[in-house]
């Protein structure tokens, strides 16, 4: 198995250690034909993104590219802020990225009922060695995933269930049914073998982030590696490997929008 993207990459924009051109050489050594810089989305006091940085991003990205023959594409990890899905990319912002990643994420700023629903106890349960969260907030979870593939045109859910307790087979049935791929995330172990398991009957399609912080973890996917040695996933569906680049969603949603 042979990467041929990383969509999952954090700069000093955000929570990581490098610059866009150090992401883009790293990924350049590894091999890579794409490149994704998805910083942490606006709704996170500390590590967000501001709009202001977004066209200095953008030209830092057309010159990644042009040096390292990489295409560096311009996206975001946004975060799931509502019980309705609302992500902290607004529409009005669609045009300054590339590819549209979500993720649920601690210490972020959610809207009120799904800071007390889901945000504060996600964060309290996630402290403990043995969480064992309730049905009510496995079922308010899943909805709220459920309900920002329905209503978002996101390319990629990362880390799913990482400190969110959600039923992950119910939320790859709507995102192979929307076209969201599920990330395989080499940074952090976010579902178990039962888990995935049960994802892949759901026919859900999936990509591996490395969601590197730093430029020396750009394209490095031991852990996704040694996953997949327990979980045999299709190879065929995970669809940036071996020369496949997606069908992403957001890029299609954008194009006809513009017709």
């Amino acid at each position: 198995m042979r990467l041929t993207a990383d969509y999952h990459t954090h700069t000093v924009y955000s929570h990581g250690t490098g610059e866009i051109i150090d992401n883009a050489r790293a990924a350049k050594d590894a091999g890579l034909f794409e490149l994704g810089i998805s910083d942490h989305g606006f709704a996170h006091p500390v590590y967000g993104l501001t709009k202001k940085v977004l066209p200095v991003m953008r030209r830092e990205c057309a010159a990644a590219e042009k040096e390292t023959g990489v295409k560096t594409l311009l996206g975001i990890e946004s975060n799931i802020i509502g019980l309705d899905g609302k992500t902290d990319l607004k529409s009005s912002l669609y045009d300054s990225f590339d590819i549209y990643l979500a993720g649920v994420h601690k210490f972020v700023t959610y809207t009120l009922g799904a800071a007390f629903k889901i945000g504060i106890p996600n964060f309290f349960l996630s402290m403990k060695k043995a969480p064992k969260p309730s049905a009510r907030l496995i079922k308010e979870n899943t909805a709220t995933y459920i309900n920002a593939v329905k209503n978002n045109p996101i390319d990629v859910i990362t880390h799913l269930n990482y400190c969110c307790f959600a039923d992950a087979a119910e939320v790859a049935k709507a995102a192979a049914d929307y076209g969201t791929y599920i990330e395989l995330n080499a940074k952090k172990t976010h579902l178990s073998d039962e888990e995935l398991y049960a994802v892949i009957e759901t026919g859900v399609n999936f990509v591996i982030g490395s969601d590197a912080h730093s430029p020396d973890r750009v394209g490095e996917i031991s852990l996704v590696q040694k996953l997949l040695e327990r979980v045999k996933v299709p190879p065929e569906r995970i669809f940036n490997i071996d020369g496949r680049t997606p069908d992403f969603r957001f890029k299609r949603f954008k194009g006809e929008a513009g017709r």
